[in-house]
């Protein structure tokens, strides 16, 4: 038997398969991504698979705050932001969000991916019970993960489900810690986490809670505050986590809760501790975002009526859209290949780009094309998504 760990590698064919057959999707470079509208490939498509929520990755205060980021700090402050990466630039933006989110600290990490990491890394150990939601983002499972390896126990709970977490929790023992992971927006299906309803369950049980808003963030609650606010519970939630690279527009992540505990999180997560800090250009665009999410408040409502026209529409044509009340809209498929046959048809006969979900990203048989809405997007767009949305769904009997 060999020992050679690259023996795995040549039996894996799944991507070249795909590719021979035309039914690749990913890492397929753009020609230009300039919001509702791209360039895939030497043909202008509307752009459905983006995150970019109000449509502010070419705003021109967003490209004047990187510039200005830019020529203030230069490319890069080599190094994290424990030691020579922290600039005023960072506590500022801090301070803002905080403020913004209505909470006692912030604290600006290098990306939204590392925010979860960090979360679960620092703070479960030995005596630890990390309970999740099944349907949470995979950065959440790596942090939760890296906790494990410390000590702490994970159990998942059925999706969006508070009597499911109430049996777990119930089932503890006295001695074990309960830290309980949710995101507000469900990225593949575009459903809120049941807030209210987790609530009591969470205190009853004398757990701790975070709420991954990625999707939220910009997109629900009062200004954009997203999930907890939405709800009413902003300050119920004991950490909020978010990214810069959706509704912000830029690459970054950042987490509010009380100061204390950011604290030893930053003291604790080599996520912080020994990751690169965020370039000024980023840190810069973000902010410039932020500010225009508060001064173009418009681009929140839009973003709203576009979500919402598109889900009704869809649902009256007979597509499964679930229960999806944000900017993510998935239509559910089922068969990996009928997925991909609908993503291929939908891009090259009618220039609509979406991404398709596929085992292992989704469990079999529950494959489904997520498409994703943005401030910028005008009614033709739309009309236009549906014309093709709906003629693919019949050809393939998907309604």
């Amino acid at each position: 038997m060999s020992r050679d760990v690259w023996d795995k590698i040549p039996e894996y064919q799944w991507a070249n398969d795909a590719r021979r057959s035309g039914l690749y999707p990913y890492l397929r470079p753009f020609d230009e991504t300039e919001g509702p509208e791209a360039v895939f490939e030497g043909r202008r498509v509307v752009m459905l698979g983006s995150n970019n929520y109000l449509g502010l990755t070419t705003h021109p205060k967003v490209i004047e705050g990187a510039i200005a980021a830019l020529k203030r700090f230069g490319t890069s402050l080599t190094g994290s932001r424990f030691v020579n990466g922290t600039t005023r630039l960072h506590i500022e933006f801090e301070e803002r969000l905080a403020d913004f989110l209505g909470r006692e600290a912030a604290v600006v990490f290098s990306a939204g991916y590392h925010v979860n990491l960090a979360v679960g890394s620092a703070l479960l150990r030995y005596g630890d019970v990390a309970l999740v939601d099944r349907n949470v983002h995979a950065s959440i499972y790596e942090g939760v993960r890296l906790g494990v390896a410390s000590g702490a126990r994970m159990l998942r709970f059925r999706h969006n489900a508070p009597d499911s977490l109430e049996k777990h929790l119930s089932r503890l023992r006295e001695e074990e810690r309960p830290m309980v992971f949710l995101d507000g927006v469900f990225s593949a299906e575009g459903s809120l986490a049941n807030l209210p309803a987790f609530l009591p369950v969470v205190r009853a049980g004398g757990a701790r809670w975070m709420v991954d808003d990625a999707h939220g963030f910009g997109v629900l609650g009062p200004g954009g505050r997203g999930t907890a606010h939405h709800f009413g519970l902003g300050d119920q939630v004991d950490l909020i986590g978010g990214t810069f690279s959706k509704a912000l527009a830029s690459v970054g992540g950042f987490l509010v809760g009380d100061e204390e505990v950011l604290d030893y999180i930053m003291h604790r997560a080599s996520s912080f501790t020994f990751a690169a800090s965020a370039a000024p250009a980023s840190v810069g665009a973000a902010m410039a975002a932020f500010q225009v999410m508060q001064d173009e408040a418009w681009r929140i409502d839009k973003l709203r009526e576009n979500y919402r026209y598109m889900a009704e529409e869809l649902r009256t044509l007979g597509f499964r859209i679930g229960p999806t009340e944000s900017a993510v809209i998935p239509v559910h498929i089922g068969e990996d290949m009928t997925t991909l046959l609908v993503w291929r048809d939908l891009l090259e006969e009618f220039g609509i780009y979406t991404n398709p979900f596929v085992s292992p990203a989704v469990a079999p048989g529950e494959a489904l094309i997520r498409s994703s809405y943005m401030a910028t997007h005008e009614r033709t767009h739309l009309d236009r998504a549906l014309e093709g949305f709906a003629a693919v769904g019949r050809r393939h009997g998907v309604i």
